[in-house]
């Protein structure tokens, strides 16, 4: 009985085609919950620092004084524990895979965030 039970398996696998995809050339099926990678608005940001705190593999770097905001591509893991930390919804996780590269490459952003300006206060009116 071991005999018939090899030998459907076999020509199920034969005529089933290969199963594996040749990416990129065929793109990975993706869900509402997959993690592709770490997308970054510069416009949000306040250089709090959290993302860069919380980042287990220390993939995010931040330079308050220069505002500069760079990821590291190559050590990032998509954990998604930078975009559950930022108060101000800087990072999303997007749900497409970064293109391949076959170079290291550290990307760099320029926090362009500007503090907004406290209205003016209003004199107080004098009542007669």
């Amino acid at each position: 009985m071991g005999l018939f039970k090899m030998t459907k398996t076999v020509l199920r696998n034969l005529a089933g085609g290969p199963a594996t995809r040749c990416y990129p050339a065929v793109p990975a099926r993706t869900s509402p919950l997959t993690r592709g990678h770490v997308a970054f608005d510069p416009a949000t940001c306040r250089s709090c620092g959290i993302c860069s705190r919380r980042c287990p593999c220390e993939a995010i770097h931040l330079d308050k004084e220069a505002k500069v905001w760079e990821i590291d591509r190559m050590r990032c893991i998509a954990c998604g524990d930078c975009v559950e930390g930022c108060p101000f919804e800087s990072l999303t996780m997007e749900q497409e895979y970064f293109p391949p590269v076959t170079e290291h490459v550290v990307e760099h952003y320029t926090i362009t965030y500007v503090k907004p300006e406290k209205p003016a206060k209003k004199p107080a009116e004098e009542s007669a």
